[in-house]
């Protein structure tokens, strides 16, 4: 019966991966690329729970099964570039790229000259757990770096990291738990392994509805960022006094012109207002002034906030809106932050 369930678990999964690639080849908008990348990852995937539902196929056509088996070894290089399309917008994948499905070439390649003995699978085990974990921090690296350029270049936070980090942690999530599953045959009778199987296919059938929920009411979600910006040190410097006069101006143009209140500022327009280069800016408020560009514009929000919620006629998300915000998450995270409040309490004890 667990067999069965699991046979229907796989079926729908396989189903939802393939309807979302779909989509994602079908839909129309600037993301292309990043779309067909994250579709083929998405039809790799499906390709190898088939066998859930489709062994004896696989038993019977073992030059299939070879190519699926092999296959796994492409979902990671998929999903690299994927992220690596989203977070930079003139991210491009050139020939050499190709040198990233070597392993599952290699593996193909033997398993169909020498066939899949115990020995080529034992090797393909360890292969597919060193390729998936050199590539989690491959991804989990220009995360970080992605991260880094936002705050010191955005204003705002967009959904794209949260997203991004959201859905590889759940892979890893999700490959310790089959990792766990692997390891533990040996140890386990089979009804507990049919339990352990039907987590893991329940698991599975979890992150892709999320997917297709996630995909389907955001369909405009993501906005990368330039690839050949360089983050900036993190250090403060220590003399500031032959900058005193730029901080000034900077300072005098922000309380006066309020570009802050534009909720799409970002360091680059906020550069060609004021008129100082955009490097010199950057290196102004991140090195000198010693905050990022998120918190140093955010600090400027929110003592804008601090002053309307004193009018009692505007709700919270009139002012939300008001001093350049765009989500209620993030201000409240930002005005809690610098209050240790939120604005309904900052509110109730400023009267």
């Amino acid at each position: 019966m667990i067999t069965d369930l699991i046979s229907d678990i796989a079926k729908i999964t396989v189903f939802l991966l393939l309807f979302l690639a779909i989509f994602l080849f079908t839909v129309k908008g600037k993301n292309r690329r990043s779309n067909v990348l994250f579709a083929l990852f998405l039809i790799v995937t499906s390709f190898d729970m088939s066998v859930l539902f489709l062994s004896d196929f696989y038993t019977e056509n073992l030059s299939a099964n070879d190519f699926r088996v092999a296959s796994v070894l492409l979902q990671m290089p998929l999903f690299y570039f994927y992220v690596k399309t989203i977070c930079y917008h003139n991210f491009k994948l050139h020939w050499q790229s190709l040198w990233h499905s070597l392993p599952f070439l290699v593996f193909i390649v033997l398993f169909s000259t020498v066939g899949m003995t115990d020995q080529n699978f034992y090797w393909y085990g360890i292969a597919t757990q060193l390729q998936y974990y050199a590539y989690i921090v491959a991804v989990l690296f220009t995360l970080h770096r992605y991260k880094t350029l936002k705050l010191q270049n955005h204003s705002l936070h967009d959904e794209t990291y949260t997203w991004l980090m959201t859905t590889t942690l759940l892979f890893l999530s999700g490959n310790c738990l089959v990792l766990f599953r692997t390891v533990s045959e040996s140890y386990f009778d089979l009804v507990n392994l049919n339990i352990l199987n039907l987590l893991v296919s329940l698991f599975g059938l979890f992150v892709i509805c999320w997917f297709v929920l996630k995909t389907m009411r955001t369909p405009g979600l993501f906005r990368g960022i330039d690839q050949k910006i360089k983050p900036l040190k993190k250090e403060v410097l220590e003399d500031k006094t032959e900058y005193q006069e730029e901080i000034q101006q900077l300072s005098e143009f922000m309380s006066s012109i309020k570009p802050y209140l534009e909720d799409t500022l970002t360091l680059q327009k906020l550069a060609e207002q004021i008129g100082i280069p955009e490097k010199q800016l950057s290196f102004l408020i991140n090195r000198v002034i010693g905050k990022h560009f998120f918190d140093y514009v955010n600090g400027y929000r929110i003592e804008e906030a601090k002053t309307l919620l004193k009018d009692k006629e505007r709700n919270i998300q009139q002012v939300m809106y008001d001093v350049g915000f765009n989500s209620k998450s993030s201000f409240n995270t930002a005005f809690k932050k610098d209050t240790s409040l939120t604005p309904s309490a900052y509110r109730a004890a400023n009267p």
